[in-house]
């Protein structure tokens, strides 16, 4: 199928730009952005040509200037490759290069949080960790900042407070009580997100050269900051039935961790869930080796009631437990509104911290979240949410089990899949960017960043029908050349 360039407007008042020219300015961005990394070699000018719909002789010309920029090197009888480049060694302005985590690729965190804001199509995007925007009822949110708009105008004038909107708090108290989990208002923080709830706790607790275990693989934004304190970030790897408890005991006792973090429900990337054994075994090491475990509950929401599912902070009551909510992937990722429920002086610990770092969080978000959440219609839209994940989840497991990956576990509830492509990840993101999709590969979840197969992907976000065939086209194709020794020229 022929993919048209990406058509770069001229200067203006000057000439449109040549098929070359286009096509130089299409190769270059993708070599500056590296989605065409250094020492990869470039599509055959036969493919190239027939993919972007114009002449071999165009590809060839915009091959030869490219050379000539310093963006490629040239091969005889192999190719054309991607040159390692120095800094200022190019034509022209340009934009700066990201600097990685590793030379190993440039398919990292970054890239993906960055794509994630420019991805607009859900459908397009089966590695976004939020629910398509059609799903979530904008107007719940409208209708509570509508009331909102109607009260008195000198609620606005004040700074708020260090633990945040007073009534949330009193409300988020009853929603713990459900959960078993006791927390008075004064053991509970408003935060921006779980983000800045990670990032408190890294700034109270961690110290250069402590220990802090996570999960491998788990969410993959903490571990920078986690990392910026200087601290040591060990995997505890998982199994189909959850964290490896087994692994975990003996990496507490070889480490002596700080903290442990961790996603008791719903797990981001492989949808496990802790069982009650397994809760019990990870208080029992945090009691025998004094460490904090951080519970991570944002997807808490889309487990039913009737799930099996274990939280530590309802069998530890927020002795040694840190529990953290959000509402970002139920409500909109837009209300940055989460917090933490932990024991007294904790809370007063991380109060102080937070105004240190930024003041009070902003009580309009506070006060529009405690109207949303009284004024009953949250639960239904929450069910709503299950309800329709319940009705992609195992289509889309089919659907990828179809096109050759093999799944970790079959979660019955939440909205990620763990699947094993067969091939490298890495290289298939950058090639579903060139496809128009955003896809998650897995070294991003691994706290080293490590090279993996895995991907993971969001059910709600795997609809568009070209899906299936890009992903078993691009899998067949790798697995078929796996098993040549050497590199085969390009053909010319």
């Amino acid at each position: 199928m022929s993919v048209p360039l990406d058509l770069i407007p001229a200067p203006h008042g000057a000439s449109p730009l040549t098929l070359v020219e286009q096509l130089v300015q299409w190769a270059r961005r993708r070599i500056e952005e590296r989605v065409f990394r250094p020492g990869m070699r470039m599509p055959s000018i036969r493919k190239l040509a027939q993919d972007k719909g114009v002449s071999r002789f165009t590809v060839v010309e915009a091959y030869e200037r490219l050379v000539a920029q310093g963006y490629l090197e040239s091969r005889r009888g192999s190719g054309f490759y991607v040159r390692e480049r120095s800094v200022g060694a190019h034509d022209g302005p340009r934009r700066p290069e990201p600097r990685e985590p590793t030379a190993r690729s440039a398919i990292d965190v970054a890239w993906l949080l960055r794509n994630t804001l420019q991805t607009s199509t859900p459908e397009k995007g089966p590695g976004l960790g939020y629910l398509p925007s059609r799903w979530l009822d904008g107007e719940l949110v409208a209708g509570a900042l509508r009331t909102l708009g109607r009260q008195s105008a000198a609620q606005w004038l004040g700074n708020g407070t260090a633990q945040g909107f007073l009534p949330l708090r009193q409300q988020l108290q009853t929603r713990l009580e459900e959960l078993e989990i006791g927390a008075g208002p004064e053991q509970i923080v408003l935060v921006s997100g779980i983000t800045q709830a990670i990032d408190l706790i890294a700034r109270l607790y961690v110290q250069p050269g402590d220990a802090v275990i996570v999960g491998d693989p788990s969410w993959f934004q903490m571990f920078g900051r986690f990392a910026s304190q200087g601290a040591r970030l060990i995997g505890m790897p998982y199994t189909a039935g959850g964290p490896d408890i087994d692994a975990l005991e003996t990496l507490v006792a070889s480490w002596r961790p700080k903290m442990l973090v961790i996603n008791s429900v719903l797990h981001n990337p492989t949808g496990t869930s802790l069982s009650p054994a397994q809760a019990f075994r990870i208080l029992r090491l945090a009691e025998a080796y004094d460490f904090i475990v951080v519970e991570d509950d944002i997807y808490g929401d889309l487990c039913p009631p009737s799930y099996p599912a274990t939280r530590l902070a309802s069998l530890d009551q927020l002795r040694r437990v840190i529990y953290l909510g959000s509402f970002s992937k139920t409500l909109t990722a837009n209300l940055r509104v989460g917090f933490a429920a932990c024991s007294p002086d904790v809370a007063q610990a991380f109060a102080d911290q937070k105004l240190l770092v930024g003041m009070t969080t902003p009580e309009l978000n506070e006060r529009l979240l405690y109207k949303v959440l009284t004024e009953g219609q949250y639960r239904r839209h929450v069910e709503r949410l299950r309800g329709r994940l319940d009705g992609v989840r195992d289509k889309c497991a089919r659907m990828l089990e179809a096109v050759g990956l093999s799944l970790f576990t079959a979660p019955a509830a939440g909205m990620f899949l763990w699947a094993d492509t067969g091939v490298d990840a890495d290289g298939l993101a950058a090639a579903g960017q060139e496809a128009g999709f955003l896809l998650a590969p897995g070294s991003l979840f691994s706290p080293h960043q490590s090279p993996t197969t895995w991907m993971r992907f969001n059910v709600a976000n795997c609809g568009d029908p070209a899906l299936p065939a890009f992903l078993a086209g691009y899998v067949d194709s790798k697995r078929a050349a796996r098993p040549l020794k050497t590199a085969q020229p390009i053909p010319m």
